[in-house]
């Protein structure tokens, strides 16, 4: 599968567009391998991103605070924060066949520096084999894949994907992502018009 639209979505970008179309045709293999392995999938996925994009803050990379980048805007740009991450991960992962019921992007407390360290707000990608499973977190801060349980540095607030937003990580949905999240809606928009649906 392909990230549908990419080369004229490249093309009509300004900023780097040979960058991002660069990357996007090394991801191609990865997308093509599909849900076979799942588990590999996500670890190639997570693998690619990370060692791709150089963490940086918002005010550096795009000059204002809080900048939601698509996946190619970070492809471009070859920077972003943990966001700008997770919703890479997030769409390439779509692209490749993963249903949406199965991947949520989870705003988290991250302890930085072990028990007792600094807690800050992050997000990460959380991809489930089924609905309801234990999730598998990606994420920028630690490259390998690792189940949630493995991961008590992280504390979940609040997950939403295309479908749904909900506190913590389960129970009921608590409302419309699109609605509620601008900065969401805004990714969405702009992700249509990269050509995903």
């Amino acid at each position: 599968m392909a990230w549908p639209g990419t080369a004229t979505a490249c093309r009509r970008r300004r900023n780097a567009p040979g960058r991002a179309l660069a990357a996007v045709k090394l991801l191609q293999p990865l997308l093509a391998e599909g849900t076979r392995d799942e588990t590999a999938l996500l670890a190639s996925i997570n693998d690619f991103f990370n060692r791709r994009v150089q963490f940086t803050d918002d005010r550096a990379a795009w000059g204002q605070d809080d900048y939601w980048a698509s996946p190619l805007e970070t492809l471009e740009k070859g920077m972003g924060d943990c966001e700008d991450y997770a919703i890479a991960k997030y769409f390439s992962l779509l692209a490749a066949g993963v249903p949406v019921s199965r991947l949520r992007l989870v705003y988290v407390r991250a302890s930085i520096g072990g028990p007792g360290g600094v807690s800050q707000p992050h997000m990460v990608l959380a991809g489930y084999a089924q609905p309801g499973a234990e999730p598998l977190i990606l994420d920028n801060l630690i490259g390998e894949v690792r189940p949630a349980s493995r991961r008590p540095d992280l504390t979940p607030v609040f997950s939403f994907n295309s479908e749904g937003l909900w506190q913590g990580t389960a129970g009921a949905s608590a409302g419309d992502p699109v609605t509620r999240l601008s900065r969401w809606r805004e990714i969405i928009a702009k992700a249509r018009a990269e050509g995903f649906q």
